[in-house]
């Protein structure tokens, strides 16, 4: 494989940009493998924070219940190596690191919220649908 391809693109922006991409020999990655990176329980919730503007890794960890320092950390490598965020070090001491929501994070949320959406306007159909399977099934 050539070392040309092995470089992680700045930023897409468009769609225009991935086929440029194609044409010039960057292989895409299959979309599950992508689903199940973004699918789990940490990362929505990092995406959906840092939606919101930058935000700071202790203001991630007190945020995000659950999450422990270590699991907070390679998360952010992730989604950073993915596109999904951007890394901000500034100069202090201590230096202060922020993340923000890159442009294809952005577009991620939004389909997030459509999901969310969709399923607070299905839940008491869902709902229904279970107690009438249940009962259904209870007496086999």
């Amino acid at each position: 494989m050539s070392q040309r391809n092995t470089a992680v693109p700045e930023q897409l922006r468009t769609l225009d940009d991935a086929q440029a991409l194609l044409e010039q020999g960057v292989c895409p990655i299959p979309p599950r493998d992508i689903l199940d990176r973004i699918g789990g329980k940490w990362p929505i919730q990092i995406v959906v924070a840092a939606s919101n503007g930058p935000i700071r890794f202790t203001e991630l960890e007190r945020l995000i219940d659950g999450i422990s320092r270590r699991m907070l950390t390679l998360t952010l490598r992730n989604l950073e190596r993915d596109g999904l965020l951007e890394r901000t070090v500034y100069p202090t001491v201590p230096p202060r690191v922020e993340y923000q929501a890159t442009p294809m994070a952005l577009e991620l949320y939004e389909a997030m919220l459509t999901l969310t959406n969709w399923s607070r306007r299905h839940s008491a159909c869902v709902a229904a649908s279970r107690e009438a399977y249940d009962a259904r099934h209870a007496a086999t």
